[in-house]
């Protein structure tokens, strides 16, 4: 394989922003970081967008506060980021046996460990700037995620279930928009954050099915490898899950019609997704996959407007 091979991501965006215009000795740590496949900080951030536009209709908001929504942005692009360097770290010897993985920076070669190290530090950097600038129970809430972060990568070594720890990670956002605006919890923050597990669950199974092949010879474990044939139902149980825990999220704020319609909308969509899966096909299921920005999106959207409308309603009534 020559270098110019080397520095191609399989999974990433043809034509993307980083290889099109990003200078050549930046590509390597921008690849690290993801920024070439934005999908991933778009699953990281809209449970915190979810979460944020809910409790905006519990406090009777018009809309949830613009301040937390970008800051949620940031500090998802800097964490998912860190995240990527630090499991691509700790995944080194793994990404050289997986073909979508072993072009990855430090797997090839193209960055060593120290420099790694050292830039994943500066993304949590970025991220704790971002943290601290929340009320004390969110900062605390939010120091308690590196738990599921830090042991993720060590998973797929250990059990067939590394979706689960994922999903426990990927959906904290769920929590910590509900606690940036009330300093606390409450029950439909726990309920929307179960829905956000089942649904990250549901989305990385299919993930893995490009994988499978290559991950049975690695030995690397997932849910894809681990349901084989009847990992569509599989997927299908984890989003029927997701869809009921979203409806108990709504139930239990006291939301509005709009909400349940996007809900349903969502749920529509994961049912599209999981009939669609061909165990066969890892372009489709790359491609479903990535689905789940507009599935997400669609939620968050139907959410932030039943705020509005709510909003609008009590004051024509009030």
């Amino acid at each position: 394989m020559n270098a110019s091979n080397d520095r191609v991501i399989p999974d990433a965006l043809h034509g993307n922003w980083v290889d099109r215009f990003a200078p050549l000795w930046l590509q390597p740590y921008l690849r690290l970081a993801r920024l070439d496949r934005p999908i991933g900080w778009w699953l990281l951030v809209l449970p915190c967008w979810w979460s944020a536009a809910l409790v905006a209709s519990y406090q009777s908001r018009a809309f949830p506060a613009l301040s937390d929504l970008i800051l949620f942005f940031i500090g998802a692009v800097a964490m998912r980021g860190a995240g990527s360097t630090y499991n691509d770290i700790v995944d080194r010897d793994l990404d050289q046996r997986v073909a979508r993985t072993r072009a990855r920076p430090v797997a090839s070669g193209q960055i060593s460990v120290k420099a790694a190290s050292l830039f994943c530090a500066l993304q949590c950097l970025i991220g704790l700037l971002i943290l601290l600038s929340f009320n004390a129970f969110a900062i605390g809430l939010g120091f308690l995620s590196m738990v599921p972060v830090l042991i993720y990568p060590f998973m797929k070594r250990i059990t067939s279930w590394p979706q689960a720890v994922l999903g426990l990670a990927f959906s904290w956002g769920a929590l910590m928009g509900w606690a940036t605006a009330e300093g606390t919890l409450a029950v439909p923050a726990l309920w929307l954050y179960g829905a956000a597990v089942a649904w990250t669950m549901g989305y990385d199974t299919i993930y893995a099915v490009q994988d499978v092949e290559d991950d049975a010879i690695a030995g690397i474990r997932s849910t894809a490898l681990l349901f084989g044939a009847h990992t569509p139902l599989a997927v299908g149980v984890f989003y029927v899950l997701a869809s009921l825990m979203t409806f108990m999220a709504l139930i239990s704020a006291g939301a509005g019609w709009v909400a349940y319609a996007s809900a349903a909308l969502f749920s529509v969509h994961l049912f599209q997704q999981t009939i669609r899966i061909r165990l066969e096909d890892g372009t489709l299921a790359l491609k479903l996959f990535r689905s789940n920005q507009d599935a997400g999106l669609l939620l968050f959207a139907g959410l932030a407007i039943d705020a509005a409308v709510r909003h609008v309603l009590q004051g024509l009534t009030g």
